[in-house]
């Protein structure tokens, strides 16, 4: 059992140094989803700021970016969805799976290192995004605690996620359809409370946005760095990540059987 264990683990590191060593070749590729939160933050923030945050508290820019910043974090970590949709599909549709099939390798090994070098991607994005709202103002009154919490936050939304990627891109025959699969996933932010509270919007719309899965994490996010509290989303928010994880890993795990039983 532990020798099993054991080769499982060093054959998923094998796949992800292979998938870091992609990433570090084509880095476009890998900071790409990063560019659009990044071009959402200075659009939102210098064109519509100034009239949103006077509707939101009446703050004004200043606090419009305290307030979006959150919410594109999270976006962040959405728009890594297609990337990984697109690097398993191409996995699968270029040949490269079929010469894993007949390597002495577990099964497990190449989804896992794609999963880790998803979120690896993801969170080295988030890092760049957070780093241009510092830049054009945005400030924490978050402690070292919650800050690190805010991280183990976005670690498990980034998980959760590319375990659903995963799926998808095993779903796709060809890489223009993994790289369209994912959209619902990038496009599901802007409708929560990411841009605008989810108490303004329209009665329909406002339902959705209070129960779909982020917007209790874009608030849980937004506490954390405004050093607030943030009441049960937390918990919300982590049982959301749990419940998008299982789902996607046993997917996952059952496109890939089918596959590999080829």
């Amino acid at each position: 059992m532990s020798s099993t264990l054991a080769l499982s683990v060093h054959d998923s590191m094998t796949m992800l140094r292979r998938n870091l060593k992609h990433a570090a070749r084509y880095p476009a590729v890998s900071l790409g989803p990063a560019m659009t939160p990044i071009l959402m933050l200075l659009l939102f923030v210098y064109a519509f700021g100034g009239s949103i945050g006077a509707g939101i508290g009446g703050g004004g820019r200043d606090a419009y970016l305290a307030y979006l910043t959150p919410g594109i974090v999270v976006m962040g970590v959405a728009a890594g969805a297609m990337s990984t949709s697109i690097a398993v599909c191409s996995d699968m549709t270029g040949g490269i799976i079929n010469r894993f099939r007949t390597m002495n390798i577990t099964r497990s090994s190449f989804m896992t290192g794609h999963v880790i070098g998803s979120v690896i991607q993801t969170m080295t994005g988030l890092v760049l995004v957070i780093g241009v709202a510092l830049a054009v103002g945005f400030r924490s009154d978050a402690s070292a605690l919650e800050w690190l919490a805010a991280f183990g936050l976005l670690t498990a939304i980034a998980f959760a996620v590319t375990w659903l990627s995963v799926a998808l891109g095993l779903i796709s025959k060809t890489v223009e359809s993994a790289s369209n699969k994912p959209l619902l996933i990038q496009f599901l932010p802007f409708l929560g409370s990411a841009f605008v509270p989810a108490d303004s919007m329209a009665p329909g719309l406002r339902l959705f946005a209070e129960y779909q899965p982020f917007t209790p994490m874009t608030e849980t996010l937004r506490g954390l760095l405004s050093g607030s509290a943030i009441g049960s989303s937390g918990w919300v928010s982590l049982a959301w990540c749990a419940g998008i994880g299982v789902v996607g890993y046993a997917w996952s795990r059952r496109l890939f059987g089918r596959t590999a039983r080829r």
